[in-house]
């Protein structure tokens, strides 16, 4: 445990390096968002597999990651290296800890499956928007995201892989909520193993960007969310993650910097926005709202990535709010709870891996995450890759993300 004295002085650093990197990435403001009611750019219709739960109203078992149904997944939405896939829903826990479902495909390698089963890899998906058509296993992966499951599926890997609770089922997508994304994702693992097929006990967390902080959630919380079950954790690989993202957001109000960010971030923050006022209502964080703060965060919780990009580009932050965030008690502590990333009580090793191009998840963020990290002696191979940006840290990673699982699960 970090001295509390430490513990202030590494929030300080934090707070400059972050505003530092987005005073650096902004740009003057110029505000150009589209009126109300304006069209949404279409998006492709969503394929359900047979199983489509939006609207859920059937019992939910009491036991997370509890198996409550499984189809074949349409072929159009498999991976080119998956023998076989399947659509799931399961039991698990949302951000208010309450009983819900989550959904999430099911990949299958080609061949036979090793001595004693194949591995399971949890895999926790980057940013795709809040909506329930948004969900990846409804919708055919990027380039960058199949080709990354494609390599895992040739190394021998079952994949798992959610789409988080509040995307196509009941409920709205806690974004970047740490506790409730591990929960659809450790239990996305129970989930699988109910399947027939021949499975490890043993299984590792991996996710990329919004992913990342729901595997590194995972890997913190993978005993006490798995407990029972028999499962054999090993450890966590985490690339382009977003951390220490309240120590910024905490700065949010009218008073901000007049700096313009880049989309993505302004995106991001209005997820944050409707996530963060979903499960805390207690907090009244339309209070602090102007009206169109409470219209693009209406918006962001019920569109794709790619419709919410003509309302986050260009956005004056200052114009979302008419009080400053801090006006809320405690209110770093909410967001701290929310959606903050551990930075200590990791049982098996972590793979953490930066970008620094990234844009989209600035490298500060890992790094300073890093840091904590090593303040506090957690196990923790950090790999920085000067020339990758966001997405390309999944290439550059891919070799000593290979070497991390092969030691981590002894093969």
């Amino acid at each position: 445990m970090t001295h509390p004295l430490r513990r202030r002085w590494l929030r300080a650093i934090l707070v400059g390096i972050v505003v530092a990197a987005l005073s650096v990435l902004a740009a003057p403001v110029a505000s150009a968002i589209p009126a109300p009611g304006t069209p949404l750019t279409p998006e492709p219709a969503p394929i359900w597999s047979g199983l489509d739960v939006r609207d859920y109203s059937g019992p939910i078992p009491d036991r997370d990651g509890a198996l409550i149904a499984e189809r074949p997944l349409d072929t159009r939405l498999s991976l080119r290296e998956a023998a076989r896939a399947y659509r799931v829903v399961y039991a698990t826990t949302d951000a208010r800890g309450r009983r819900a479902i989550s959904t999430g495909a099911v990949f299958v390698p080609r061949g036979q499956a090793p001595a004693g089963g194949w591995p399971v890899m949890a895999w926790a998906h980057g940013t795709v928007g809040m909506g329930d058509d948004c969900a990846p296993s409804a919708q055919v992966r990027s380039e960058s995201d199949a080709a990354y499951l494609n390599h895992w599926l040739t190394r021998g890997f079952v994949i798992t892989a959610t789409d988080y609770t509040g995307m196509g089922t009941p409920g709205l997508l806690g974004y970047l909520n740490g506790v409730e994304s591990a929960h659809s994702v450790a239990d996305s693992v129970r989930a699988v193993h109910q399947l027939p097929m021949p499975l490890s006990r043993r299984w590792v967390a991996v996710g990329h960007s919004e992913g990342a902080g729901a595997a590194l959630n995972t890997a913190r919380r993978a005993d006490e969310f798995t407990a029972g079950a028999g499962l054999d954790y090993r450890g966590v690989v985490a690339t382009g993650a977003p951390a220490n993202i309240e120590s910024a957001l905490v700065l949010g109000g009218p008073q901000f910097p007049p700096l313009t960010l880049p989309r993505a971030l302004n995106g991001y923050v209005l997820y944050i926005l409707a996530g963060f006022r979903d499960a805390r209502p207690d907090l009244r964080i339309d209070s602090l709202l102007t009206p169109l703060g409470r219209r693009l965060a209406d918006l962001a919780g019920i569109t794709c990535g790619t419709q919410l990009r003509p309302y986050a580009r260009d956005l004056d932050l200052r114009t979302l709010f008419t009080r400053p965030l801090s006006s809320i008690p405690n209110i770093y502590g909410a967001l701290r709870s929310y959606l903050g990333t551990p930075d200590s009580g990791y049982r098996e090793p972590i793979f953490l891996a930066q970008g620094l191009l990234d844009v989209n998840v600035p490298a500060p963020s890992a790094l300073s995450l890093a840091a904590q990290l090593t303040a506090n002696r957690q196990p923790l191979e950090l790999r920085v890759y000067p020339g990758a940006d966001h997405p390309g840290v999944l290439v550059a990673a891919r070799p000593d993300a290979d070497r991390f699982l092969d030691r981590v699960l002894g093969r």
